[in-house]
């Protein structure tokens, strides 16, 4: 076997070393060891080290690739499957990929030191989460972008300046939307201010639009329709459908949030007790609801029937390989659309998990439950979360409206 054949098995085994692991299905684990190999011996020819390859070259790569049968290009699904598997592959040599591009021009490093700048700004000085330095490192390059399409620089920003720059970013932005990206914005300029890059604050001097206290009506879904979902979801016996069926029962019977249920973990379910533990997303205080029989049943059936073997603690994990906690709410979100359009169940307003919290609290409601009650097990700090649901019992507001004056029309 020659030097490069034998690097080549290397990396194969590695590769088939890590779908084991993982856990893949037959096929991925058949198919992605013979598609890394193709490309290996591509680069062997081309006399490219594994370790110097971009994203450009395994692009070119699969504008190469033709059938067997007829030397036509590959369809779509071919490619992406081929693609997969050599991305695997890679993020075995370089732990990550695709991986980061580094600035070249005078613009892209400026905007580069801006950002990192900022990041760390937030993390060291403000104690800021991820996900809100995310949003925060995402405006600033939309601000620094903007300004370098208009031919303008920080030091030379005005207030008239930000509000083109706001009036372009909210075009297609909801009111609540545009609220948080002048907030957001507004963190951006103070450290531009603070870090010396403009020689006043401006923070101040934005104002996005008026939002008013309980303006919006929640969107809620028929009982009918959650108890339609759910027989539907109890029939589905396959791990995926063992899962959301959990997900859907916890949701409508507890009206938890999205990141609550991705929180769940092994240990916070006291089967001998009967309590569930719940970590209130927003408020990081923790509470403990009694665990109900269906909810029970259902996450009992997941956990013997559906769950993945793993070390994992999270309860709810990927339906395949690789076997991970659910990550983020848009995953629940996506489980709930889907599921509610599978029997024909379509929302007028906001879909996902919180359509589900919504219709809890009405049920409370009518169930004459008080909004103290409601508050606890819904997991609101305050009193004042709880009353925006307040509007939800149309049935009662029907009851106490006046009647019209004799010769009133309505």
């Amino acid at each position: 076997m020659s030097q490069s054949e034998s690097l080549i098995s290397c990396w194969v085994e590695q590769l088939c070393q890590h779908l084991q692991q993982e856990r893949y299905s037959r096929c991925v684990a058949r198919n992605y060891p013979h598609d890394a190999r193709c490309f290996l011996r591509y680069l062997v020819r081309r006399g490219q080290a594994l370790q110097s390859v971009s994203p450009a070259d395994v692009e070119h790569y699969l504008d190469g690739l033709r059938r067997r049968r007829d030397r036509r290009v590959l369809p779509a699904s071919w490619r992406r499957a081929h693609r997969a598997a050599i991305q695997m592959l890679l993020r075995l040599v370089h732990g990550k990929w695709p991986p980061e591009s580094a600035p070249t021009t005078t613009d892209e490093i400026a905007v580069h030191e801006v950002v990192n700048g900022y990041d760390a700004w937030m993390e060291e000085l403000r104690g800021l989460s991820a996900s809100t330095r995310e949003n925060g490192r995402a405006e600033a390059r939309w601000l620094l972008g903007w300004l370098r399409d208009h031919g303008k620089s920080v030091a030379t920003l005005c207030v008239a300046d930000l509000d083109a720059y706001i009036a372009s970013r909210g075009v297609s932005m909801r009111r609540s939307s545009k609220m948080a990206m002048v907030s957001t914005l507004r963190g951006v300029l103070r450290y531009l201010y603070g870090s010396g890059r403009m020689p006043w604050d401006l923070a101040d001097t934005i104002e996005g639009p008026p939002l008013y206290a309980l303006e919006r009506i929640p969107s809620t879904i028929r009982r009918e329709d959650i108890k339609r979902v759910l027989k539907a979801l109890r029939c589905d016996r396959s791990p995926q459908g063992r899962r959301d069926y959990a997900v859907l029962m916890l949701l409508s019977t507890y009206g938890l949030r999205a990141g609550e249920i991705l929180g769940l973990r092994l240990s916070d379910i006291d089967w001998r007790h009967e309590r569930l533990r719940i970590r209130h997303a927003k408020t990081g205080a923790y509470s403990e609801l009694p665990l109900l029989r269906g909810p029970a049943d259902a996450l009992l059936d997941y956990l013997k029937q559906g769950r993945p073997e793993t070390t994992l603690r999270e309860v709810f994990l990927r339906a395949l390989a690789p076997y991970r906690p659910l990550s983020s709410s848009t995953a629940l979100h996506y489980i709930v659309s889907r599921r509610l359009q599978a029997v024909g169940v379509s929302l007028t307003g906001k879909g996902g998990t919180h359509v589900l919290r919504h219709s809890r609290a009405v049920s409370l409601l009518n169930s004459g439950a008080p909004i103290k009650v409601i508050g606890d097990v819904l997991g609101h700090r305050s009193a004042r979360s709880t009353v925006v649901y307040l509007k939800l019992a149309t049935e009662d507001l029907r009851a106490v409206a006046l009647d019209l004056p004799e010769g009133v029309s309505p």
